[in-house]
């Protein structure tokens, strides 16, 4: 079942969320949904809070990047592997490495896309879907898309990070999300 994505503005965006349990209600069907959300909406990762779930679960594809990839992008990353994988419960160990800069965006906040600095490398510790439990470090594209979802658990967006000139001069986008004045190819759930 495609869920409705919530918007910028939503308070569930700024939760701390919460570790689970494997008897979780009718989890594999949620990380079903979360799945088939994602790909509706031509995410690469998707977290539970922005399809209001404030717990500790988020799911990514980042093989579908690598495969996309244009003759720069291969040249830029050209040790990039992509990964299909659900993280459950996980905490960051460690966020290492020299900063770096990419453009991201996000399904809740649609339509603003801007540069933020990472660390190259994250390790985390977290368990799969058969509440098996890993730790591993991540790089590259794949350690990017990792970190955006993960601040979502944390209650972090991707905006916290930008300067505050720049959040100046996107308040009014962020705002017509807010208010529902947005248009996109999917549903979402807007503030009340």
């Amino acid at each position: 079942m495609i869920l409705p994505i919530v918007a910028y503005g939503h308070p569930v965006l700024r939760k701390m969320c919460m570790d689970i349990e494997p008897g979780y209600p009718d989890l594999g069907k949620f990380i079903n949904d979360m799945w088939e959300t994602m790909y509706h909406s031509s995410g690469v990762g998707i977290a539970a809070p922005q399809v209001n779930k404030p717990i500790r679960l988020f799911v990514i594809d980042t093989i579908q990047v690598v495969e996309g990839f244009d003759e720069e992008d291969k040249r830029k990353y050209p040790n990039e592997k992509g990964i299909k994988r659900v993280f459950i419960n996980a905490h960051k160990v460690e966020e290492t490495g020299e900063p770096w800069t990419y453009n991201e965006g996000c399904l809740s906040i649609p339509k603003v896309r801007e540069d933020v600095q990472r660390g190259e490398i994250v390790r985390l510790r977290y368990m799969d879907e058969n509440f098996t439990q890993h730790e591993e470090a991540f790089d590259g594209i794949t350690a990017r898309v990792i970190l955006h979802e993960y601040d979502h658990i944390d209650g972090k967006l991707f905006i916290d990070y930008l300067p505050a000139i720049t959040k100046r001069l996107i308040k009014k986008k962020l705002d017509d999300i807010s208010n529902g004045k947005v248009k996109t190819d999917y549903r979402m759930l807007f503030p009340k």
